[in-house]
């Protein structure tokens, strides 16, 4: 990853993501969604667009979007759905296909998917499955959506089971990365997209994460830092989806976290209860954690990232989590369902030191069953 410097006067950064014939940009910058409509038209002209939004959303970023695609010349629809992770369902995913169809979109034409993860991944799985695929264009409103859902291609909805278990692998045409919509985000969610910038640090980049240490106050504030410090991100996920694009090996470094993260969300119900940078948060602090009882880390390690991600105001102890929990038993049945488990076997993302994450397959569910029951005996 590039060593920061923060010093960047306006221009836009551009950051490739290299798959060949399905290569994609990824640009960042403050007023991209004014440029939207020239960049669809350069990519796909004659094309007309159906965008996907919530309703959060299309009170704030909507108009602007439909009006840089209408000065371009590209005819445009709407379908506008409930904010939140409610929506990642099968019911609305059906919705939202209905609705594609009803707009009679041809193969020759794309879905824009205006909005944070949630939208980015019920639109691209919808655009994979329409007519046996249509190009989507990603346009993030949530720093979330920004270092990490909106790259990679991947997409797809929750089930009961637990998040992102139905979906598929389908990249977009374009990333559209406008720094200067992350300005309306109230600072929980801003807070809980951080989670995943400070993820490429603590996985990769032990320099990076030193940065963020001294430097998140510039990133929250808006200053160039903070387009800076998502192209740094993206770059690293460009790079790794580049080497490993359906996660059979490198990939998985980016899910540090997400194993634990996710069972709690899910035993959160996927509801704003827990969001998901949060719950990303929470299972970085756990992952050091099992690090250290593994013996591969000092726990002076954990208190470090513990102390940064609370500043910024994430969890990081059971005390900052709201509501109910489950035990155990029921937090390892969730984990079970992981994406990464092979032949029944759990497979975590732990840590040597900051900055230098790896895959760790057959982790014992006894050992990993016991850390939990010490965890939420503290609460």
């Amino acid at each position: 990853m590039t060593t920061m410097t923060a010093t960047r006067t306006g221009n836009p950064i551009t950051v490739d993501v290299a798959l060949g014939a399905r290569s994609y940009d990824i640009v960042i910058g403050r007023g991209l969604v004014a440029t939207l409509g020239e960049r669809i038209a350069a990519l796909k002209p004659g094309a007309k667009a159906a965008i996907l939004t919530d309703a959060t959303v299309a009170s704030l970023h909507l108009a602007a979007a439909e009006q840089a695609l209408a000065a371009a010349n590209i005819p445009s629809s709407r379908v506008v759905v409930a904010a939140g992770e409610g929506s990642k369902s099968f019911s609305t995913f059906e919705r939202v296909c209905d609705e594609f169809l009803a707009l009679r979109l041809e193969r020759g034409d794309l879905v824009v998917a205006l909005g944070g993860g949630v939208i980015g991944d019920l639109a691209g799985f919808a655009a994979s499955c329409i007519r046996r695929g249509l190009d989507f264009v990603q346009v993030p409103t949530t720093l979330l959506a920004q270092v990490d859902s909106s790259v990679g291609g991947k997409t797809g909805i929750n089930s009961r089971h637990g998040k992102n278990l139905i979906g598929a692998f389908h990249q977009p045409v374009l990333v559209v990365a406008d720094t200067a919509v992350l300005d309306t985000l109230p600072r929980r969610d801003f807070a809980a997209g951080y989670a995943e910038m400070a993820k490429y640090g603590l996985l990769g980049d032990a320099k990076f994460f030193a940065w963020l240490e001294n430097n998140w106050q510039d990133v929250f504030a808006g200053t160039p830092a903070r387009d800076e410090a998502i192209a740094i991100c993206c770059r690293g996920k460009a790079g790794i989806v580049a080497r490993d694009e359906r996660e059979s090996g490198e990939r998985a470094l980016l899910n540090l976290g997400h194993t634990f993260g996710h069972a709690f969300e899910a035993a959160a119900g996927f509801s704003d209860r827990l969001l998901h940078g949060e719950a990303v948060a929470f299972g970085i602090v756990l992952a050091f954690g099992y690090s250290a009882r593994c013996g591969l880390i000092a726990p002076a390690l954990t208190e470090r990232v513990i102390r940064h991600l609370a500043a910024v105001g994430l969890p990081t102890k059971l005390g900052d989590l709201r509501g109910p929990l489950p035990d155990a038993d029921r937090l390892m049945e969730l984990i079970a369902q992981d994406k990464k488990v092979k032949r029944g076997k759990l497979t975590f993302i732990l840590v040597r030191d900051i900055g230098n994450a790896f895959v760790a397959p057959d982790v014992d569910p006894a050992d990993v069953r016991a850390f939990l029951a010490e965890i939420l005996a503290q609460r």
